[in-house]
């Protein structure tokens, strides 16, 4: 089954600059020491392609599942016996 994977890592100009600011954010207040925006945007773009894939992978999986069993539900739930 082919798939696009740069779905998994596509962000919208908005929230990417989100990300790169907590990223800033972070390491100022955790290793007290300043990142500069080029730097979290590439560190950001890394994370993506390296993380990105499987995170959307597991989350279509989950999405599936949790689907499969709606559908399951839906047996029980609407069922109606039959009077023969």
């Amino acid at each position: 089954m082919p798939t696009n994977l740069s779905k998994a890592s596509h962000l919208s100009n908005e929230r990417q600059a989100q990300i790169t600011k907590a990223v800033i954010d972070f390491y100022k207040s955790e290793f007290d020491e300043d990142l500069s925006e080029f730097r979290a945007a590439a560190l950001v773009e890394f994370m993506l392609q390296k993380i990105g894939p499987s995170h959307y992978n597991q989350a279509i999986q989950d999405a599936r599942k949790f689907m499969a069993e709606k559908l399951d539900d839906l047996g029980t739930e609407f069922y109606e016996p039959e009077n023969l």
